[in-house]
């Protein structure tokens, strides 16, 4: 049942009134330096947020052995962060509405150069109606807005009439495995929202991904003598041409798909890193490369990975050199499908109508050629899972920022989302 617009316009009011502290602690976010790995602090720092407001608290590592097993979870690398899984839980007097999970991770992908940026990359700068920084945008800014929804709540003696489970998670620009933990830990509600930068849109459909990497050896000579040997950088080069090649087949495939036969490009391989040889003046015997690519919902990630492989050992039965050395492809990232939120679930209904009470505009969908996830609670859960944030610019770029008048209207609109959907009931 749509809010009484004399609570809408009261949750609005509180949500303004407590954005000054929700700016301050956005920006305390930003402050840590949470790449993948350094978590820690940053979810210490969560956990007393979370603590302090009264929340039943869990902090959890993750299993393993489990993750490895499902098939929506990524392989173990050396650089799979050991930092905890923090979840806070409202538990109401009386469980009269609907429960909800609100998700948001603390990891965030390296700055970069830092002479490349304004102003330093972990220096929460606000100027105008933009707060500047790493991470600030993908995602603290959301982290900080599901917080913040309770607290608007509360300033005016409320609080959800359901269970409202806060899950702050790592691996979200990785693996996804933290997402996932959650997911095997038991955590489920009856929707579940996750306010990424999203430009204030619902996202409709995103695609999987998968993180792979190939190795080619090749054969060390002096380069006065280099017609001799067989440089691994340039085969990685003669691989990538062929990835290409699978990355325009995998474009064809678009005509059907309502939410992808419209894009230009909706599948994107990127090669993300290269390192290879040993000595300048060596002809190189190894290289090695780490590939992201996307891929359609309803395909799955052994799929993918079968047709990657095919393509990689195809290229190299018909290439000189290595097909008496055949690349090696290892999958150690990302290992995730694609969904499609279907249309026409009460969640969205509420979330349409709280976007328009907060923005006086409809609320749009759209497609995201990237990970998000969503994808654990749309898949697995099999629950409304609501991917909505803030308009940014420059997220994995230099300069990233997030706009503070579009967060406040994101955060009010999912503050009347949890009334609404959860019901209130005296504080």
């Amino acid at each position: 049942m749509p809010l009484d617009p004399a609570l809408r316009d009261r949750i609005a009011a509180s949500v303004e009134d407590g954005f000054k502290d929700q700016i301050a602690h956005t920006q305390a976010l930003v402050r840590f330096p949470s790449t993948r790995g350094d978590e820690q602090a940053i979810q210490d720092f969560v956990f007393r947020a979370f603590r302090d407001r009264g929340l039943a608290m869990d902090r959890f590592g993750m299993d393993r052995a489990q993750i490895e097993a499902h098939p929506g979870g990524a392989a173990f690398s050396p650089a799979h962060s050991e930092a905890p899984i923090v979840v806070g839980i409202h538990r109401p007097r009386a469980e009269a509405g609907r429960s909800l999970i609100l998700q948001a991770h603390v990891d965030v992908v390296p700055a970069g150069p830092a002479d490349l940026w304004t102003h330093p990359p972990f220096d929460p700068v606000v100027e105008g109606d933009w707060l500047y920084g790493r991470g600030g945008a993908d995602m603290k800014a959301g982290h900080a807005a599901n917080l913040f929804v309770l607290d608007a709540l509360r300033r005016i003696g409320l609080q959800p009439a359901a269970t409202v489970t806060m899950q702050s998670v790592v691996e979200e620009e990785s693996t996804g495995n933290g997402a996932l933990m959650t997911h095997l830990r038991g955590y489920r509600a009856d929707a579940v929202l996750i306010p990424e930068p999203e430009d204030e849109k619902l996202v409709r459909a995103n695609t999987g991904v998968l993180w792979f990497q190939v190795e080619v050896r090749g054969r060390p000579v002096h380069v006065r003598e280099m017609g001799t040997g067989a440089n691994a950088i340039d085969a990685a080069y003669r691989v990538i041409a062929a990835l290409r090649g699978l990355e325009e087949r995998w474009n064809a495939a678009k005509a059907g798909r309502p939410h992808f036969e419209g894009e230009a490009h909706p599948i994107n391989l990127n090669v993300g890193r290269i390192e290879g040889g040993d000595w300048a003046s060596s002809v190189p015997a190894w290289c090695r490369i780490d590939c992201r690519i996307a891929i359609y919902p309803g395909i799955t990630a052994a799929e993918a990975a079968r047709e990657i492989e095919s393509a990689v050992l195809d290229f190299s039965r018909a290439d000189p050199f290595l097909s008496n050395a055949p690349p090696r492809v290892t999958f150690h990232g990302f290992f995730a499908e694609g969904y499609e939120l279907a249309e026409g679930s009460e969640a969205e209904a509420a979330l349409g109508r709280a976007h328009q009470a907060a923005t006086g505009k409809p609320l749009q969908s759209f497609m995201t050629a990237g990970y998000l996830d969503t994808r654990v609670h749309a898949l697995y859960d099999r629950v409304p899972a609501l991917c909505y944030g803030p308009v940014s610019e420059n997220i994995h770029g230099f300069d990233e920022r997030v706009s503070l008048s579009s967060l406040k209207r994101i955060t009010t609109a999912m503050a009347l989302f949890v009334a609404e959907w959860c019901g209130v009931e005296e504080a």
